[in-house]
């Protein structure tokens, strides 16, 4: 695995000369500028075209993220792997809006679009030429016409990403990536609770056994292993990490 750029030059880069630390308010406004420039929307059913979620990878490609832990860009290069299947769901989302989708869901479900799209190219910046290649997604499995497909599929994608920061968070031995991977998860969660309140309104969905831990009170936690098996059907190259050995 190639050396990351040191933190305090991925912070330079996030931020401009504005500031070297990895404020949410800045880094969203760079990166959303500049990432929302490069999708390039189809009106092709079941067609990603974005060109910042392509990249050197090919259906049925191995993409070998490492022993996830011994260094921070296997834990990025993980949590990059997510941030492209979501990005690239939200993008085909918005391209084909379900039967019925209202004001507000178009909305909501845009921004989160916009999230995920700073979120990718967040980790692709930090990452540098250690960034795994772009994905393919597969979403064949998916009634993007379908209100409950789209919204049941958002929820899940949301609630794993949750756990899947959850339990690599304390992989990270950066104390820059730490604080960034904790900012992301807090507005992943924000999602779950939107998503979960589009599907289910003014009932606990947001707080369910399946994002909340109902021993701990806690949100789930999830290690690589129990995660990459739950996203691997919706992309066609297959992902490979091991967890750090405990």
């Amino acid at each position: 695995m190639e050396k990351l750029p040191n933190t305090t030059d991925v912070s330079q880069l996030l931020t401009g000369k504005e500031s070297a630390a990895l404020g949410r308010r800045i880094f969203l406004r760079y990166i959303g500028a500049t990432a929302a420039a490069g999708v390039v929307l189809s009106a092709c059913q079941n067609q990603i075209v974005d060109p910042a979620a392509r990249g050197a990878a090919r259906a049925g490609d191995v993409i070998n993220l490492g022993d996830i832990g011994y260094d921070d860009a296997g834990v990025l290069n993980y949590a990059y792997a997510l941030e492209q299947l979501e990005a690239a769901f939200y993008v085909q989302v918005m391209m084909t809006p379900f039967a019925g989708m209202n004001g507000y869901e178009r909305q909501a479900l845009s921004e989160i679009r916009d999230h995920e799209i700073i979120h990718r190219e967040l980790f692709k910046a930090a990452l540098g030429s250690a960034a795994i290649p772009g994905l393919t997604p597969n979403f064949s499995a998916i009634n993007f016409n379908s209100r409950a497909s789209v919204l049941g599929t958002a929820r899940v994608f949301e609630s794993v990403g949750v756990s899947a920061y959850n339990g690599a968070g304390r992989l990270l031995k950066s104390a820059d990536y730490l604080t960034l991977a904790g900012k992301i998860v807090s507005v992943e969660a924000r999602h779950v609770s939107i998503i979960s309140e589009l599907l289910n309104p003014m009932t606990t969905s947001f707080a369910g056994d399946d994002i909340v831990d109902p021993m701990t009170a806690l949100g789930q936690a999830r290690k690589p292993s129990e995660v990459l098996p739950l996203v691997q059907p919706f992309i066609q190259e297959k992902i490979n990490g091991k967890d750090q050995p405990q």
